[in-house]
């Protein structure tokens, strides 16, 4: 009786070798799945991320919703203004008091501190939307790049060409009103159109130099002829070299809160996203970390 378990028991094993051995042979024994990757919580309202390279969604977050976009609006400013046939960016801009009017209008709002009378270079005032988020010289690009005979007609006319762009961008959830982000009633757009923005602006490789610098110092031919120097403009974005960070831009608002347009690349790997409407600048900034972070893990 001993003897018949026995044998039992090394035949049993043996079909369980040849079986095993059959799997392992097809390749039918496979590993146990690695852990699912887990999906990140952030704290603003909408948040999106595609990868850059393919267009492919890898993380959404009501993408399509309406919010304020506050100072992203100026990708689009310098979107057009970079897209202008014969461009030439060391053109020189004087600066106009209906600038200044402007400023003192709107309770100075985020400024490059531009004088009236100064001449200062397309390429320069590109720098002055981008870093410090110069209302002042998004204005001044508006004027230039504008059509019309007057300042108000000119600017209308800029924001024309914006709303025109983002159609053409299939921004299907996007309405400019203003080149700085500080609403009349209708500036708004959703994080998956600012996205698409973003990506298609950091195709041109002077807005991407101008996006990720940390800051910048330019001079200027003042009104009395002589150079001045206008300070030192530093970027408002604190990412910029944070795990390939890249760009693009911030903005805030009373109502807009918090929102971070931005890009990035790190060993071989591009993403582009955004989130609007975060609570704070600290959570703006996590969000952001956990997106980037989780990106990058989705891309194979």
């Amino acid at each position: 009786m001993i003897t018949g378990i026995k044998g039992t028991r090394v035949r049993r094993a043996a079909a369980v070798a040849v079986t095993t051995g059959a799997l392992l042979a097809t390749g039918a024994l496979t590993a146990a799945p690695a852990q699912a990757l887990t999906t990140p919580t952030i704290t603003a309202k909408s948040g999106y991320v595609m990868n850059s390279a393919t267009g492919t969604t890898l993380y959404k977050k009501s993408e399509s919703t309406h919010r304020l976009t506050a100072s992203t609006t100026k990708i689009m400013t310098a979107k057009v203004v970079l897209s202008q046939s014969n461009l030439n960016l060391d053109t020189k801009v004087t600066i106009k008091k209906a600038i200044s009017d402007y400023m003192v209008r709107k309770g100075y709002p985020s400024s490059a501190h531009l004088i009236v009378g100064d001449k200062v270079t397309v390429r320069q005032l590109l720098y002055g939307m981008m870093l410090p988020s110069g209302c002042d010289a998004a204005m001044a690009l508006a004027d230039k790049f504008g059509s019309g005979t007057t300042v108000n007609a000119r600017v209308k006319s800029f924001i024309s060409k914006m709303n025109t762009t983002a159609k053409n961008l299939n921004m299907t959830n996007t309405h400019f009103d203003s080149f700085d982000g500080i609403s009349n009633g209708t500036n708004y757009s959703s994080v998956k159109d600012l996205t698409l923005l973003a990506r298609s602006a950091m195709k041109s490789s002077t807005f991407k130099s101008v996006v990720k610098t940390k800051s910048y110092t330019a001079k200027t031919i003042a009104s009395s002829g002589a150079t001045r120097t206008m300070g030192t403009w530093t970027n408002t974005n604190t990412l910029l070299g944070w795990n390939g960070v890249l760009g693009v831009k911030t903005g805030s608002g009373t109502e807009a809160k918090y929102c971070l347009v931005f890009a990035a690349t790190l060993n071989g790997k591009s993403i582009t996203g955004a989130v609007m409407t975060a609570p704070s600048a600290t959570d703006r900034t996590s969000d952001v970390k956990k997106l980037v972070n989780y990106a990058y893990a989705r891309i194979s």
